[in-house]
């Protein structure tokens, strides 16, 4: 068997292989190199598999349950003892009989795999039998074998006596279940038979029909619904001088009464009887074959075999495969943990990669060439959508992210809604930023292609918006009138865009661009949010001077003014009564100025006179408490999901949960201790932030005609601007990572966007473009993963929960925010700081950038398995991030100055740089490093196609230099 399965490809092949005349054996060696060459390639057993699976058939294998039970004997009875299980990994009865293991992957010995083959080629295998009950099927099974000549008659009775023995399961039951039990059993001695009596010598001892434990157990939620199961009997007796081996297939799986543990019908079954003095040879057969049975490829094979040759061929590619440890460099008592994600049986049949897959971003970015034709199609692939979009969003998790995202837009809100108001002297403030974030917000979600994306101010707009006032100021230009017809240009632009499928360009942009963008974006969340909290130890320093042992000396007194500054004033003025008695406590000089508070004594014209006069309590310090313990604690809930404590539904539950737990908490902290930390302030009345400022702009009459022309200019570069901000999030949202399943929608969601940009302009309200780190936060809060799952197998990520309510709910609550007021002020600022520093941290995870910004800390043993660090030399890895910090460090520049004006342009400029690297790193790098430019691919592919033209049409060599190129093939150089 070892020959024919691992050298049989080489030895039988070099048999007729021998050092002769060079002539005589140039030929054969050519056709030989040749057939070892396809023979490795596929095999026989993988060939007749690609045969057996390739069928036309429909219905999906259903799961396989797999229980091993040995054959025990119990205070001198046999009986049927559950040793192992399987669903996807295995799980073997501790010690003791008290529990089962920790799920993990079967480690199984070459030898007992190449006895289970053996077994399979000379015992009975009966495949779609009818079988009904247990006993049936044992005789079916006994019969065969008689007629086959394998076993005598007179062991017929023996043989069903052992098969028909009781089977006693492993049932897991609490510790408060377990002592009652014990106590009834206790209470009820006399009336129980002894423990000896408990199984009657009848031929047919096993149970009818499920026991109530199997109908009561919980591992049943473990277990799909259309699981079957697959039963193996192992186990040695004294009167076999052969092993008695069947393996059947019910032709419809039947449930076999108490054979199993879980309530689940039986489709395989496979029994190995033998004489004494082999009990493990005979475990580990029944491991093999139940470790097979759970797998995915030989899984199907079982179910759709026709023969033993099928099963054997199983056997033979599953062998194929087996990775084999040398005995003496592992441990084979560890159990290997179960990896995070498993291959799936198609794609055991593919070869190793040479490629990375293509970076599609889908139909949506094609171009039409007819007018609006992109905005038509994404409006007709959303619209089947709609209902669903709704319902779906009615679900426990979307809570989590509404309260998540609220406080993170409401915060965004108040922020640039204050910069606003610095830098346009109030013409749009806090107010105006909560109802426009309110209105384009709710109007975006709602309408648009890709709900999940949420609007909001950015960085480079407030840069606009400052550098438009100042420019208006200086020209003696009405500013509001002047953004109107900016923004309505700006929106005609986007008009443009949208009818020309301009989108398509979004395509060129590759990791490259996006990492870089994404990064940036990140970045400013989190220095924003550090600067803030640095911000609070200027404005409430720590008490570096204060000693404890000189606490007694400290003291802050209150001065009463000097009367002989007063008394030329009092002299020339003339007091009356009501006149003396408005100036408190002047009359009476006589009062007790160290009574008086601080902000009476400064009132009232005294002075403070003290070493601890402008002493203030540590807020610095309890606000750094509360943004880092608030960033810290969200981040460890966040991962709490795959904790070892707590029910599965329950740490979901505070993982989905964690942000408004983390705020919660510490909110509540700020309570307790009833500091005066700074807190949030929301607008509480229902008004412009300037006076005298109307809700609408009025498009005519404060500036000159060809303002209304000139205006166009400007609004080209806010156009811009919006594009690739608004793109390069969407992008980002879509990526097939996501698994998002309702497509897109690139151009509908400019086209609102412009739509709202028109709306904002007319009401007075700031501009909004896709936030990308809040966008992303989104995309994370409404993550989906598998509820139920196999012992050790990890939750598989579904997708994302697509739906329009999160952000609709979100937008609400922002609006309804200046009646909330009274509640919401007692939120402090570093808690949603410390927010602000989550989103941004948490944006950067799923960065490949990142990851290799941090490999140049990395020793190389110590680097992660990347796919790109085996396919692209190191040297090229960080030549290319280097590329893309500097990159970076160019656009936060531009940022920082007023030069961020020209931002968009300088996202176009990180497109001609990846173009740009065409000509430094080959396009195999690239394809790993990052994604191939549209159109390289089909160039390479090109290049191959002549590569192999020109091979090809090669010359044929004549004999002796045919002979003199193969010839070390048939013996090696002297």
């Amino acid at each position: 068997v070892f020959q024919r399965l691992c050298l049989g490809k080489i030895v039988n092949l070099a048999k007729p292989i021998r050092c002769m005349q060079r002539r005589v054996q140039l030929n054969t060696n050519v056709v030989l190199r040749n057939q070892i060459q396809f023979d490795f390639t596929v095999s026989p057993a993988a060939e007749r598999l690609r045969y057996i699976l390739n069928e036309d058939d429909d219905m999906p294998t259903p799961t396989l349950f797999t229980e091993m039970d040995t054959l025990q004997r119990e205070g001198g009875e046999l009986e049927w003892k559950e040793s192992a299980r399987w669903v996807k990994f295995e799980e073997k009865v501790e010690e003791g009989g008290e529990r089962w293991s920790k799920p993990h992957v079967s480690t199984l010995s070459l030898h007992s795999l190449f006895e289970l083959r053996t077994c399979l080629q000379t015992g009975t295998v009966l495949l779609d039998l009818e079988g009904y009950s247990l006993p049936q099927i044992i005789d079916d099974i006994i019969e065969r074998q008689i007629e086959e000549g394998m076993i005598s008659p007179e062991l017929r009775d023996k043989i069903s006596f052992v098969l028909l023995r009781k089977h006693r399961h492993q049932t897991k039951k609490p510790i408060h279940r377990s002592l009652a039990d014990i106590g009834k059993s206790t209470s009820s001695s006399s009336e129980c038979p002894a423990i000896g009596n408990d199984y009657s010598r009848s031929m047919n001892d096993i149970a009818d029909s499920p026991s109530s434990d199997q109908l009561r157990n919980k591992f049943m939620k473990k277990i799909p619904r259309d699981a079957e199961a697959s039963n193996v009997l192992v186990g040695e007796v004294d009167f076999l001088s052969k092993p008695f081996v069947a393996f059947v297939r019910l032709a419809q799986a039947t449930t076999l009464g108490g054979l199993t543990e879980v309530p689940v019908p039986t489709r395989f079954l496979f029994i190995l009887l033998g004489p004494h003095g082999k009990a493990k040879s005979y475990n580990e057969i029944g491991r093999a074959i139940a470790t097979l049975m759970v797998d995915d490829l030989f899984s199907d094979v079982a179910y759709k075999a026709r023969d033993r040759e099928d099963l054997i061929a199983g056997i033979d590619e599953f062998l194929d495969e087996v990775i084999v440890l040398p005995p003496g460099e592992w441990d084979p008592k560890i159990r290997i943990e179960p990896p995070k994600k498993v291959p799936t049986a198609d794609k055991r049949f593919e070869k190793d990669e040479e490629m990375p897959p293509q970076h599609e971003l889908g139909e949506e970015l094609a171009f039409t060439g007819r007018f609006c034709g992109g905005l038509y199609l994404d409006i007709k692939r959303k619209l089947p959508w709609v209902p669903s979009d709704i319902y779906e969003g009615f679900h426990l998790q979307s809570i989590s992210a509404v309260l998540f995202i609220y406080l993170g837009c409401i915060t965004n809100a108040i922020t640039f809604g204050g910069l606003l108001g610095d830098a346009t002297d109030n013409y749009q403030g806090v107010m105006e930023s909560f109802l426009g974030t309110a209105l384009a917000g709710s109007v975006f979600c709602l309408f648009s292609g890709q709900p999940l994306i949420i609007l909001s101010s950015t960085g480079p707009i407030l840069i606009f918006e400052k550098l438009l006032f100042e420019f208006s100021k200086s020209n003696g230009i009405d500013y509001m009138e002047l953004r109107l017809w900016i923004g309505m240009h700006s929106c005609l632009q986007c008009f443009i865009l949208v009818a020309t499928d301009a989108s398509f360009i979004i395509k060129y942009m590759t990791r490259f661009t996006e990492e870089g963008f994404s990064s940036l974006i990140s970045f400013i969340f989190i220095s924003d949010a550090i600067k803030k909290m640095v911000g609070s130890f200027k404005y409430y320093p720590i008490n570096t001077d204060f000693k404890p042992d000189y606490v007694t000396t400290y003291k802050c007194e209150c001065l009463a003014p000097d009367l002989s500054e007063f008394t030329p004033w009092l002299r020339s003025w003339r007091f009356k009564g009501s006149e003396i008695s408005a100036f408190p406590r002047m009359n009476d000089w006589c009062l007790d100025w160290s009574q008086l508070s601080k902000k009476e004594c400064l009132k009232y014209g005294g002075s403070l006179v003290g070493n601890t006069c402008k002493f203030v309590p540590d807020l610095a310090l309890i606000s750094f408490i509360l943004f880092f313990g608030t960033y810290s604690m969200t981040v460890s809930l966040k991962k709490f999901k795959s904790s070892r404590y707590f029910p599965t539904k329950l740490r979901k539950l505070i993982s989905d949960f964690s942000i408004f737990m983390s705020i919660m908490t510490f909110v509540g902290l700020d309570m307790l201790l009833g500091l005066k930390t700074p807190k949030l302030i929301v607008p509480t009345e229902f008004k412009p932030t300037r006076p005298g400022r109307g809700w609408l702009v009025m498009p005519f009459g404060k500036n000159p005609w060809w303002v209304y022309v000139a205006s166009s200019v400007p609004a080209l570069l806010v156009t811009i601007l919006i594009f690739m901000d608004q793109q390069i999030s969407a992008v980002i949202v879509n990526r097939k990572e996501n698994k998002l399943k309702k497509g897109c929608g690139y151009h509908l969601d400019l086209f609102w966007v412009g739509v709202l940009m028109a709306v904002c302009s007319f009401l007075g309200l700031p501009w909004y473009v896709a936030a990308t780190v809040i966008s992303i936060a989104h995309i994370d809060s409404l993550k989906m993963e598998s509820e139920s799952s196999a012992p050790g197998e990890q939750p598989q990520f579904l997708g994302v929960r697509e739906q329009r309510m999160t952000g609709i709910l979100v937008f609400a609550l922002t609006g309804v925010s200046i009646f909330l007021a009274p509640v919401l002020k007692y939120i402090p600022m570093p808690v949603l700081y410390g927010v602000f520093l989550y989103m941004g941290v948490a944006s950067l995870s799923g960065i490949q950038f990142w990851d290799r910004i941090k490999l140049y800390m990395m020793p190389s043993k110590h680097q992660p398995d990347f796919p790109y660090l085996r396919h692209v030399p190191l040297r090229k890895v960080h030549l290319f991030t280097l590329v893309q910090i500097a990159c970076l460090a160019v656009l936060w520049t531009l940022k920082s100055t007023f030069l961020a004006i020209i931002f968009p342009v300088m996202i176009l400029g990180l497109m001609v740089v990846r173009k740009m690297l065409d000509m430094v790193f080959s396009q195999h790098d690239l394809a790993w490093i990052d994604d191939l430019l549209p159109g390289k691919d089909k160039k390479k592919k090109k290049d191959d196609d002549k590569k192999k033209g020109k091979e090809k049409k090669k010359p044929k060599l004549d004999d002796s230099e045919e002979e003199v190129r193969n010839s070390s093939f048939c013996c090696p150089p002297q």
